[in-house]
């Protein structure tokens, strides 16, 4: 029987070496799996390459981790705002390295990878220090730039509702990069809010596939000082 339900957190990072590339959803706070990301800090793991729309805000989910020094490079296209100062500390000390990438080009790579194309040609970059060293292409009279398929060993993803074979459902913009992430990892972990019976999630409305998911684990919701919801979008 099919049952990719984790008893705990711990368990479903259990995959997670040393040296692994971990695509991490979320755009800024929306959609982070912040659990999971405390859960890698517990877990241990070092020298990694972590994939996100950002580099970390404040000093909780992925700041935290880049501050606990697990995180040899980042992938990413927005690494600084106001509050990013973990990641323009360690940045500035040469203690992380940095790919920067367009979000579009993020986006696109990791659809790439979990696609299974070999790259594609964007005009995005072209002409710019994100083009150094990459192929180009002028084709129809517009200059391009080959962009390689980004994959991941393991993707932490943020869902809302799943069932014991993977199927999940996202909320609203918290959907962002889960999807693609989840098709481009080699494992894929997601914690949801509600788990349903097989059947229950209406096939149309599910986003992410099981064949993409290897584990998933429930997690609250925890009501914040504001009378909201920590992690509900």
């Amino acid at each position: 029987m099919i049952n990719k339900i984790s008893p705990s957190i711990a368990d479903a990072l259990s995959v997670v070496r040393d040296g692994h590339t971990v695509l991490i959803g979320g755009f800024g706070t929306s959609g982070i799996p912040a659990e999971l990301i405390d859960g890698l800090i517990e877990h241990g793991a070092r020298e990694l390459t972590v994939v996100n729309n950002n580099a970390g805000n404040g000093d909780t989910g992925l700041a935290a981790l880049l501050a606990a020094g697990r995180v040899r490079k980042i992938i990413c296209s927005f690494p600084r705002q106001a509050d990013s100062h973990v990641f323009d500390g360690l940045y500035r000390a040469g203690k992380i390295e940095l790919e920067l990438v367009p979000q579009g080009n993020l986006a696109e790579r990791l659809r790439a990878a979990g696609a299974g194309i070999g790259g594609f040609f964007t005009p995005t970059g072209y002409g710019t220090a994100l083009a150094e060293g990459k192929e180009t292409r002028e084709i129809n009279g517009r200059h391009y730039v080959f962009e390689s398929p980004l994959a991941g060993d393991v993707a932490l993803i943020k869902a809302e509702r799943g069932d014991r074979w993977g199927n999940l459902t996202y909320r609203k913009a918290a959907r962002n990069f889960g999807p693609v992430m989840a098709m481009a990892a080699r494992h894929t972990v997601a914690t949801v809010h509600e788990l349903v019976d097989l059947g229950e999630l209406d096939p149309e409305t599910v986003v992410t596939p099981g064949i993409f998911v290897g584990k998933i684990v429930r997690i609250d919701r925890v009501a914040t000082q504001a009378g909201g919801f920590k992690g509900a979008v």
